[in-house]
């Protein structure tokens, strides 16, 4: 059994959602959390993760769109993140490569989701690009505040950001990038992460692992990654399978396990 830890099954691309979550089962993916990253996505994921036992949801603002969202409220975040099928919150963080939203309108949100997701004891799933001394610093100062659960998502920068993150007791999540030919230097750093900490996504519907590579992403790719993460890690498919799923079940345990 794996799981597709950050997929986005509310966008277009993914529409046919009954197909898309019988391929992800014949691919041995039995479970997958659809992220929210702005507020008109909040009732779409929360109705999927409601349709289908397979499907649970997050609740937060992407980076890119911290500035339309700065009157978005602890409380608001906290109600809306208070549903049953909601397990992480998220995904939020830093993006200075485009910078679409101002960096102080991003850095004050990102600090606004991991107080809400202390009081609900949820996983912040951080983005990071091109921030990764900015968003290591707020998750050093912010752990100084009080204890909380997070993920690296999509984890495809530098060791820096995966050997300090896991000081602080975070997870590491790898996407399809870890299949990519011009990729070594990444595979080199997910090398050095515990098996213990790390899980898979697919981020559907971008970044399809080869052979997929420039088609539209969805769940059932989850079996590519987590193939290729078994070869870095040197462990089979059944062993990286069963500690990906595990570590999902850890730290998101909200999520009620099959079975």
């Amino acid at each position: 059994m794996l799981v597709d830890s950050h997929c986005h099954l509310n966008y277009p691309a993914l529409a046919d959602t009954a197909g898309i979550v019988a391929r992800a089962h014949a691919a041995g993916v039995t479970v997958m959390q659809t992220i929210s990253p702005q507020r008109s996505d909040f009732a779409a994921v929360k109705q999927l993760a409601e349709s289908y036992p397979q499907i649970y949801c997050s609740i937060g603002i992407h980076p890119h769109e911290a500035e339309p969202h700065e009157d978005i409220s602890e409380d608001e975040l906290l109600r809306e993140a208070s549903h049953p099928r909601v397990i992480g919150i998220g995904e939020t963080g830093l993006d200075f490569y485009y910078e679409h939203s101002p960096r102080k309108a991003q850095t004050e949100l990102f600090r606004r989701h991991i107080t809400v997701a202390r009081q609900l004891d949820l996983p912040v799933i951080v983005h990071s690009r091109s921030a990764d001394e900015e968003t290591v610093a707020i998750l050093q100062e912010e752990h100084e505040k009080g204890p909380f659960r997070f993920l690296i998502h999509c984890f495809s920068t530098t060791k820096y950001l995966s050997d300090e993150s896991l000081k602080l007791g975070g997870y590491i999540s790898c996407s399809g990038i870890i299949t990519f030919k011009k990729s070594q230097a990444l595979r080199e750093a997910v090398a050095t992460v515990p098996l213990d900490r790390l899980l898979v996504e697919t981020d559907s519907p971008y970044l399809a692992p080869e052979p997929h590579r420039g088609q539209p992403c969805e769940p059932a790719y989850t079996a590519f990654t987590a193939q290729k993460l078994a070869e870095i890690k040197g462990v089979g498919a059944l062993e990286l399978a069963q500690a990906t799923t595990d570590n999902f079940y850890r730290l998101f345990s909200k999520a009620a396990r099959p079975g």
